[in-house]
């Protein structure tokens, strides 16, 4: 749900998270006040088109690979393992990961929901140096990287993320439990497993998921098209859906860059990023990724708002809709569905 339709598909992440803890044993869920100052934290994730990162799917020896080299840089192993996006696959995985190397996982991550760039995170809007970023892919390799700034630590991870097949698994942003406060988003672990357990044993799992999400419902309908196409590391298109019932006679269009980015209603903007924008099965209100949509899908589409950090200055600079290239000013989703 997090995911805003990005992260990777959460089925393999899913399995690959059961199979590691029926394994390794159960992976302990930790806040930042329990680690200590120096406790190193490393932040996970998987870097690529999710139509690819379904299909090229990691085993244990990616995860491995990037603690063996942030303990060979550092001169200490990790204490903890934090995702560093909570939506889609990077929200489930990194429970895997963290079964497999023994560590606890930290009940935060760095951006609140999924962002398809390598900047597009907290510690960088908090101001903390993109001077490292280690990638591990299926075929062995390991690429350390000095970027000099955020943007450089996209252009050149997306390069080798490219070059590994549009898919690899990534660390940047390795820092201290002291660094942490502050600059990461906490108790987003508990608020997955909240949201994923509302619509548990309920006649309207559309309803309660609306109701715990804090969410506003843009249209309900049909999947009428979608056009969408893998390059540069990304999936990017659109996908427009035909209002049905109540709704009959409307059509809103998504434009989608690995996640959903701005909805649009007859030239009108109903919600953009960095608000979370995700497509839900009607019938199940269970969350449809960018790669898994198809025509005459039934679906709803859900909006609501971001963490307060993405509406700073610095975090709108970083992830607002001029940084897609969205010729948009930023307006909070909750004034933009405020009359319908």
């Amino acid at each position: 749900m997090l995911g805003t339709g990005g992260g990777g598909g959460v089925r393999t992440g899913s399995l690959a998270a059961i199979a590691a803890v029926r394994r390794h044993g159960p992976v302990p869920l930790v806040n930042l006040a329990d680690l200590p100052d120096d406790a190193l934290v490393v932040p996970m994730s998987g870097i690529g088109a999710p139509t690819v990162s379904h299909e090229m799917i990691h085993g244990e020896d990616e995860p491995r690979r990037l603690a063996e080299e942030v303990e060979r840089i550092f001169g200490r192993p990790p204490a903890a393992l934090m995702s560093a996006e909570i939506g889609g696959a990077n929200g489930v995985a990194p429970v895997a990961w963290a079964a497999q190397l023994g560590v606890p996982l930290l009940d935060a991550d760095g951006m609140g929901r999924a962002f398809p760039e390598v900047q597009m995170i907290s510690m960088y809007v908090a101001g903390l140096a993109a001077d490292l970023v280690i990638m591990s892919d299926v075929a062995g390799n390991v690429v350390t990287i000095r970027p000099v700034d955020g943007l450089w630590s996209e252009r050149i991870a997306r390069a080798v993320c490219v070059a590994a097949g549009s898919h690899a698994l990534m660390s940047d942003y390795v820092l201290t439990a002291g660094q942490a406060r502050g600059a990461v988003i906490e108790g987003t672990v508990t608020r997955a497993l909240e949201i994923g357990r509302a619509t548990e044993g309920t006649a309207d799992p559309l309803g309660a998921l609306r109701e715990a999400l804090g969410a506003a419902r843009l249209i309900t309908g049909k999947l009428t098209d979608v056009e969408r196409r893998t390059a540069g590391g990304f999936v990017r298109g659109s996908a427009t859906i035909e209002g049905t019932g109540a709704d009959r006679g409307r059509r809103l269009t998504l434009e989608l860059q690995n996640e959903n980015l701005v909805a649009v209603e007859d030239g009108r903007t109903r919600a953009m990023v960095p608000d979370l924008i995700t497509v839900v099965d009607t019938e199940t209100a269970a969350a449809v990724q960018t790669e898994s949509l198809r025509y005459g899908q039934r679906v709803t589409v859900l909006a609501w708002p971001c963490d307060p950090l993405w509406r700073t200055p610095k975090g709108l600079e970083t992830a607002g809709p001029r940084a897609f290239g969205y010729d948009l000013d930023y307006v909070p989703v909750e004034e933009l569905t405020a009359h319908g």
